[in-house]
């Protein structure tokens, strides 16, 4: 019973504090997006806009859906995505300490897709 506990709270904490990390990179791209100002990498070819608006969905509103827990697994799925993208995309040519990060929130969206969200969310109640 114990172990459980620790498990469940140990999930919470997976999820919710990379997730407000990650928010500390998403907050700015948001009110960018909001402000009208559309400038913004394009890694994979789709335009500035759209990469823009793609990402604020995986920096910005998924953190958000892992840290309530609401359809954590879709969430955690889309946010490894955009730190796929950033990690081998767009900083593919730079040194590993610059897309550290990236592959860091990387493994934790993949761990909270396999170990799903735990007790303490929206997704179990």
């Amino acid at each position: 019973m114990k172990n459980n506990l620790q498990s469940n709270i140990g999930l919470a904490l997976l999820r919710i504090v990379p997730s407000a990390m990650l928010l500390s990179h998403g907050i700015p791209k948001f009110q960018k997006l909001l402000n009208g100002n559309l400038e913004f990498a394009d890694s994979v070819g789709i335009g500035a806009a759209p990469s823009l608006f793609l990402t604020v969905i995986g920096e910005f509103v998924c953190p958000i859906l892992i840290i309530i827990g609401f359809n954590t697994r879709w969430a955690a799925v889309y946010s490894a995505i955009t730190m796929s993208i950033i990690g081998f995309v767009h900083h593919a040519a730079d040194p590993f300490k610059v897309k550290e990060k990236a592959l860091m929130f990387l493994v934790i969206f993949v761990v909270i897709i396999i170990l799903g969200p735990g007790k303490y969310s929206m997704d179990k109640k």
